[in-house]
């Protein structure tokens, strides 16, 4: 009896892979994501033992994030307008031309840092278009509505399952061969989902008459997603958790090597250990059956990501760092997810690309705004004093938000009603509470 239990809230944990199409994306997704998992570690790896500078290494970020910020409004557009299949083998394609760049300028030796920031600024600017036509690309992929949650919270899982397994082998491979074999493994790595792109199975796409212009368009995504104020208040957090917490990321390769006294595999379990957590934080998701509390716990993960942060600030032992790292990567993806999962869920599909791409904006636009500031500060008064001051600003970010929970769980209320969910919370949404889910529904 128990195995059988077990046996079904396992299938029920992946039951969008039932979709075909779902099923080339995850698989193709995953292994890519490994592959970007690895450049990212290598390509701090390498900037930080080339210039020895902290403010370089929010530099590339800030490079790399910026275009999200500036560009992403207008990517939601296109995703809301044109073929998303086709502007995703676009962006793979040419994502797949930057990392094989950069891997022959490393493993040639003749690489600068001028190189990367420019390359850098270049994934920027492709990744603009695809997250957003990523996001909401996936709904397209899956023929059951009550499976979009659990695809999202899937997605999130594979993304994290990647950040686990990516560091932890660069790290290993930067320590026996270098950098480029890593930003080599990367470019090869497209070729995976370039192929479950093409294998795919899609209706024909029919392009829907716009009568308005793409400033029209933008302005009507900014109003529907600002002035209504549960999408308002997920898309604010996402964004102060990317602009108070990400820059953790960027300051890890000092911690690695200057106070724990390691090298680039020091780095990679770092970073691994922050995506154990997090796969950790995807699967707790996965497996929620409600949607109730929620947002109680957007609250408790947002100050457990926000307390990790000031508790490994300080921590000079190797095993402490590690288990706060797995701390500090729960509580972020667990915040994350569950504001996607919302998002997704009570958003009108007409406005769903705007919507993704302003939550890209938030997460990956201010970022390099983060990244920049915490590089330029942990010059003057030392890395730990800056993620320390990190932890604590995310830690007082969500109050605002406590505070105005019971009032946005009202105005959520009558779009779960509409939608059917509220009756049929233990299906319908298990897994959209899974992965993206707490902010939105409070």
């Amino acid at each position: 009896m128990g195995e059988e239990n077990a046996g079904s809230k396992l299938s029920n944990m992946f039951r969008a892979l039932s979709s075909r199409n779902y099923k080339l994306f995850f698989v193709g997704q995953g292994i890519s994501l490994i592959g970007t998992w690895m450049q990212q570690v290598a390509l701090s790896w390498l900037v930080y033992r080339l210039t020895d500078s902290v403010f370089l290494l929010g530099a590339v970020t800030f490079s790399s994030q910026i275009p999200s910020f500036l560009l992403g409004p207008f990517a939601g557009v296109l995703a809301d307008k044109f073929n998303r299949h086709k502007v995703l083998l676009v962006t793979q394609a040419l994502s797949m031309l930057q990392a094989t760049t950069l891997a022959i300028l490393v493993l040639t030796n003749t690489i600068a840092i001028w190189h990367v920031l420019a390359l850098s600024a270049f994934l920027g600017i492709i990744n603009a278009f695809d997250i957003a036509t990523r996001q909401a690309f996936v709904i397209e992929l899956v023929e059951k509505r009550d499976n979009i949650s659990n695809a999202i919270a899937l997605n999130s899982s594979m993304f994290n399952m990647a950040r686990l397994v990516g560091p932890t082998i660069a790290g290993l491979i930067i320590a026996a061969v270098g950098e480029g074999m890593c930003i080599l493994i990367n470019a090869i790595s497209y070729l995976a989902v370039i192929g479950s792109l093409l294998l795919m199975r899609l209706k024909p796409f029919e392009r829907v008459a716009q009568e308005r212009k793409v400033w029209e368009s933008l302005k009507d995504g900014f109003q529907y997603a600002f002035g209504f104020p549960p999408i308002r208040a997920l898309i604010i957090i996402v964004g102060l958790l990317s602009l108070f917490g990400m820059p953790f990321t960027v300051l890890l390769p000092v911690f690695a090597r200057d106070i724990l006294q390691g090298g680039a595999n020091t780095l990679g379990y770092l970073m691994g250990a922050s995506g154990l957590g997090a796969l950790s934080g995807a699967l707790f998701l996965a497996q929620r059956k409600s949607v109730e509390g929620l947002g109680k716990v957007i609250i408790f993960t947002m100050l457990l990501f926000g307390f990790a942060l000031i508790a490994f600030s300080f921590s000079e032992v190797l095993l402490l760092s590690l288990v706060l790292m797995l701390f500090s990567g729960f509580g972020m993806i667990v915040t994350m997810a569950s504001c996607n999962t919302l998002l997704q869920t009570i958003v009108d599909d007409d406005k769903r690309g705007r919507v993704m791409s302003l939550y890209a904006t938030a997460f990956m636009g201010t970022a390099p705004i983060g990244s920049m500031l915490a590089g330029s500060v942990a010059e003057y008064i030392g890395v730990a004093y800056t993620l320390a001051g990190c932890g604590l600003l995310c830690a007082v970010s969500i109050i605002p938000f406590a505070v105005n929970r019971p009032k946005l769980r009202r105005m959520v209320q009558p779009i779960y009603e509409r939608l059917g969910i509220v009756p049929e919370i233990a299906t319908g949404l298990q897994a959209a509470s899974s992965l993206t889910n707490p902010n939105e529904e409070e």
